[in-house]
């Protein structure tokens, strides 16, 4: 689980360096940017992430690339942290 908590924070940090995609994501969920530290302690918040990255796969393809992680790798994690099987 440990591993699966660490890719979902590397996506989240990806993000932040990625303003429209992070705009995205806060406009989606409805979260403000200084509410996510807050956030990313719920249960689910995590596995949202990876959901979200999951939903767009030019965006998934843009992580892996940018981090030589590859796509099973961020599906894996999602289940790992309880995500729901039709992402």
């Amino acid at each position: 689980m440990a591993d699966a908590e660490e890719t979902a924070i590397a996506v989240l940090v990806w993000l932040a360096g990625e303003p429209e995609l992070m705009g995205r994501f806060l406009a989606l969920t409805g979260l403000e940017a200084s509410s996510l530290r807050e956030a990313a302690k719920e249960p689910g918040f995590l596995a949202g992430v990876l959901g979200f990255l999951m939903s767009h796969e030019p965006t998934l393809l843009d992580f892996c690339a940018s981090t030589g992680t590859k796509p099973e790798t961020i599906s894996w994690a999602f289940h790992a942290l309880g995500g729901a099987s039709e992402a």
